[in-house]
């Protein structure tokens, strides 16, 4: 008896309030991509069972399905502890992120790869709360090194931004070549 007591309270401890909320989210896509299975891929005729397209997707799948509604009943059945809302709340703020790069998604053919990035670094890093002139440097460094390795050295096709075209010629080929 001391034992399950125990464990009672070490899960009540360890337990998160926005299980339940998670549970219902997870099953319910989990259910959305099963629904898309067969539209995506397809089980092909004559076609050994292990080679078929369809088959691995299909066992990911249905396994999210299956513990998903595993995960909900479990949450179901355990006891509730204030705080839910607080927690979705708190999964809800990681969403600002998306917004921020859905921004700089925007911004890239406008103002070119090369300053969208070093903009994006140093948002991202005073966002983050770091202020110090080194942390900003890094930062610039770092985004300049993504930009020339990505579209200078892997030659990744990214739009060239608007801003370029008002560079002087011999500096605008440069700049939507590399930049």
């Amino acid at each position: 008896m001391a034992r399950t007591k125990y464990f009672q309270e070490l899960f009540q401890r360890y337990r998160r309030p926005g299980d339940l909320v998670f549970a219902v989210a997870f099953l319910l896509f989990a259910l959305f991509l099963l629904s898309q299975l067969g539209e995506q891929t397809k089980w092909v005729k004559r076609t050994k069972w292990y080679g078929q397209p369809s088959l691995w997707p299909s066992i990911a799948v249905w396994g999210m399905a299956v513990f998903g509604a595993f995960h909900l009943l479990g949450s179901m059945v355990s006891p509730r502890i204030p705080g839910r809302l607080k927690e979705v709340v708190f999964w809800l703020q990681s969403l600002e992120y998306v917004l921020y790069f859905l921004a700089y998604v925007a911004i890239v053919p406008l103002c070119g790869y090369l300053p969208s990035t070093i903009l994006f670094a140093l948002f991202l890093t005073l966002r983050a709360g770091f202020r110090r002139p080194q942390h900003l440097v890094l930062a610039s460094l770092f985004a300049t090194c993504v930009a020339l390795i990505f579209r200078g050295f892997l030659q990744v096709k990214i739009p060239a931004g608007e801003i370029y075209q008002h560079l002087p010629d011999a500096l605008r080929a440069f700049a939507l070549t590399y930049l």
